[in-house]
């Protein structure tokens, strides 16, 4: 792998991870143009060191939430002269969020591998977007929104979350933040609360994931990779960063249903590119 394949899929990386429009079929069909094969162990571990780069971008712009669940942050008037947490999301929340999703990934680890293919990629990006067009349109409609904030969600909102995002685990190129964001709108969850959850509760299901993962792959790292390595990972920190950081301000302009539609598109050029 030379440095600029290394550059580009940094940047895809860090485009696709954290929106819902599957950064692993963004990666393989990537990979397929740049005339790499995605399955190559070396390829799977750089995969892993950018998203690494990712998942760091996101504690960043979620450091202030982080130290509240943690016991650090501000903490506010109760208005009877006492202090109160600067917020009601709390760690419940959190590991009602990824506990579903972490133990079916732990106990069908090798079966979930074996589902691995490029059609099964192609339907998810399909299915996706039609979960994803069905949860806009019924959020508000026949849904009633009831966690307007963050801070509004219920235990079992953040449950009903988290199995929704076992789609993404047994369903590779569903992703994790369609199947995320389209769980909690079909959970009574605003879009945006949706959206901010799924970020939130990606950094320790992917660390998990990730880290796991490092444990067959840490042999591939040595003199002639780590440059590229780590050119990734800086450029995958950076490039997520600005991503996420962009799509909170313009949520309300990019709905659901245009990541669908791209979703489609994307799954056509899938088509094209690669089962053919």
């Amino acid at each position: 792998m030379d440095t600029i394949t290394a550059i580009i899929l940094a940047i895809v990386e860090g485009i696709t991870e954290f929106i819902p429009v599957s950064s692993t079929g963004h990666m393989i069909l990537t990979s397929k143009l740049l005339g790499y094969d995605e399955q190559e162990p070396i390829m799977k571990t750089y995969e892993i060191v950018i998203q690494l780069g990712a998942i760091l971008a996101i504690a960043l712009v979620y450091r202030q939430r982080i130290a509240d669940l943690l016991g650090f942050g501000r903490r506010r008037s109760s208005g009877r002269g006492g202090l109160m947490p600067a917020s009601r999301l709390n760690l419940i929340h959190v590991i009602l969020g990824i506990a579903p999703a972490l133990a079916v990934a732990f106990f069908a680890r090798d079966f979930i591998k074996g589902l691995f293919g490029a059609s099964t990629v192609l339907w998810a990006l399909v299915a996706g977007g039609i979960l994803m067009i069905v949860a806009e349109w019924l959020n508000g409609r026949k849904i009633r929104v009831t966690a307007h904030e963050l801070d509004d969600l219920s235990y079992g909102q953040a449950l009903a979350i988290g199995v929704y995002q076992i789609i993404s685990v047994l369903w590779p190129g569903f992703s994790r933040s369609g199947s995320t964001i389209s769980g909690g709108m079909l959970s009574g969850v605003s879009y945006k609360a949706s959206a901010d959850f799924s970020f939130l509760i990606a950094i320790p299901i992917m660390y998990a994931a990730s880290g796991y993962e490092l444990l067959d792959s840490y042999k591939y790292f040595n003199s002639d990779t780590i440059w590229d390595f780590a050119i990734g990972f800086v450029i995958s920190f950076v490039v997520a960063y600005v991503v996420v950081v962009l799509f909170m301000k313009l949520i309300q302009k990019i709905r659901p249903t245009h990541f669908a539609i791209y979703r489609f598109i994307l799954a056509a050029v899938f088509w094209l590119f690669i089962m053919r």
